[in-house]
């Protein structure tokens, strides 16, 4: 039951990851005043995202707040490298792309992401444990 939990949690963890990678490449970047509205979608989207993790951590698997701030903080610098990827694809297009510092974001867009996403979701997480206390089964 718990290996089975456990592969239910990364399964998820994994999904979100996706899911906010999907977000930075689905999403246009046009180069006229509609970039603005579509990189507030794109932010918006995120958060969104962001919350529905949270939510499904403490609600329904009743994870600790140290454990769904890790879960999520995972999830998004899963993200982030899956732009980094996608970063350094689209450079092999282009002629201008500084390659060695795109080679680099591999590392550094995981960590510059993970990181906050720890962080604020740590905070969310206690916040929501005081409202409503995790009930351990």
């Amino acid at each position: 039951m718990i290996i089975r939990n456990q592969y239910k949690t990364w399964k998820m963890v994994i999904l979100f990851g996706i899911g906010y990678a999907l977000v930075g490449v689905a999403f246009p970047n046009p180069s006229s005043q509609a970039q603005q509205i579509w990189r507030l979608s794109a932010w918006i989207t995120s958060v969104i995202i962001f919350g529905i993790q949270i939510w499904y951590e403490h609600f329904r698997l009743h994870n600790l707040p140290r454990t769904i701030a890790v879960h999520v903080a995972i999830s998004a610098a899963l993200g982030a490298f899956g732009l980094a990827i996608a970063a350094n694809i689209h450079s092999l297009n282009s002629i201008s792309a500084n390659r060695p510092l795109l080679i680099i974001s591999l590392i550094l867009w995981p960590i510059l992401i993970g990181v906050p996403a720890f962080v604020v979701a740590i905070i969310i997480a206690l916040i929501l444990t005081k409202v409503k206390p995790i009930d351990k089964l």
